[in-house]
């Protein structure tokens, strides 16, 4: 059982690692997008003015922290790090060199075959099966996703032509532990997609009480006989994953103005 604990960390974060001779004292860019796909992250980072100005630290690895020139609007821009912990840390740390409102996107697997290939899902719920979200948020089998802009975010999609559905997600940290009586039993509940860091997102953001936008580009197919891969190979379908990575820049800019 996990003990959600009420007192001040012991341990606090302290922001990126900037690079040599970059001035520590800056404040990184109130909205930060936040892409889990390596290949749409390179994709914007080259076709865009993008500045890396440090890095994300972990125990074995690094990740590039850039400030992203959209538009001409400035957003901080970072790969989100696949599962609970990771994310949970990249808010912590980017919060804590300013950022106030987070756009997480990237793929997920769909337990509702109807769920067209890169069509995009809104969660709103999400079955807490991870351990981190426990950490943040006292014990409860679901959390809300998604609290605020989802009206804003349909007006956006409905002007790319975007099909698009809202519904529960399973947010797991064991996909080899997907079972075929759990996706049962999640499609019974009327869950709609499976992934590793809805529930903690929600929690982490609720905690520290700072605004976030979530949503998913649909991948994998987990309602049929045996498992249908789809388009979760990064590269399969790029064409249409570039354009879900554009409505996010594109909300970004909105995010960036409402309150």
């Amino acid at each position: 059982m996990i003990k959600y604990g009420t007192g001040e960390p012991f341990i606090k974060p302290t922001g990126i690692r900037f690079k040599e001779g970059q001035d520590s004292n800056i404040r990184l860019p109130k909205v930060a997008i936040g892409v889990f796909s390596r290949y749409l992250f390179n994709d914007i980072i080259e076709k865009f003015k993008c500045r890396e100005v440090g890095s994300i630290k972990n125990a074995n690895f690094e990740k590039n922290v850039y400030i992203l020139n959209y538009k001409d609007k400035h957003f901080t821009f970072f790969m989100a790090g696949v599962g609970a912990p990771i994310i949970a840390a990249d808010i912590e740390e980017l919060r804590a060199q300013g950022v106030e409102k987070f756009i997480i996107f990237g793929n997920c697997g769909v337990l509702d075959s109807n769920i067209k290939d890169c069509s995009i899902v809104i969660p709103n719920l999400a079955y807490r099966d991870e351990g981190t979200s426990y950490h943040y948020a006292e014990a409860s089998d679901t959390i809300e996703l998604n609290p605020k802009y989802q009206d804003e975010f349909i007006d956006l999609i409905k002007k790319y032509d975007f099909d698009y559905t809202i519904g529960a997600t399973w947010t797991t940290d064991a996909f080899y532990r997907e079972t075929v009586d759990k996706i049962e039993y999640f499609k019974n509940l009327n869950v709609k997609t499976v992934e590793m860091e809805g529930a903690t997102i929600a929690a982490v953001c609720k905690k520290l009480g700072i605004d976030y936008f979530t949503f998913y580009y649909a991948g994998d197919n987990l309602d049929s006989v045996e498992w249908d891969e789809r388009s979760l190979s990064g590269l399969v379908n790029i064409d249409k994953k570039k354009e879900v990575a554009i409505i996010a820049l594109e909300f970004a800019i909105i995010l960036n103005e409402l309150n």
